[in-house]
């Protein structure tokens, strides 16, 4: 499985970005897909998941609202379409995979992840 994240930039406060995370290797409807930051100096934090078929969806409450986690099943890509950015949401975006589907409880946690992207990192200025 290889998980290509890409689409990351500099933006001013109160645009929009798109991520892109293109999928090889895996099936999306057996599969959960998840979207992670890093801020600079802090941990990893969940931003964003689907789980299987895509109808259910969980989103960190600091962007809900403002990111939309959707896919593409004929190009096994995953977006997170990013609105109304702003400073606090600079951090390097990564994509993530699970082997099967994860249950409600768990989306949130990296560990419930097999897979990872390399990053791609976004930057939104005051």
């Amino acid at each position: 499985v290889q998980l290509q994240a890409s689409g990351g930039g500099l933006m001013q406060a109160g645009g929009s970005l798109r991520l892109s995370c293109a999928a090889s290797g895996l099936t999306f409807s057996t599969s959960s897909m998840g979207w992670f930051r890093q801020a600079p100096g802090k941990e990893r934090e969940f931003v964003a998941a689907f789980r299987g078929n895509g109808l259910n969806t969980w989103y960190a409450d600091s962007v809900k609202g403002r990111f939309t986690i959707s896919r593409d099943n004929a190009k096994n890509t995953v977006y997170l379409q990013m609105n109304n950015l702003k400073p606090e949401d600079t951090a390097v975006y990564y994509c993530a995979a699970s082997r099967q589907r994860v249950i409600n409880t768990q989306v949130r946690r990296e560990d419930s992840y097999h897979y990872w992207g390399q990053g791609t990192l976004v930057t939104v200025s005051s």
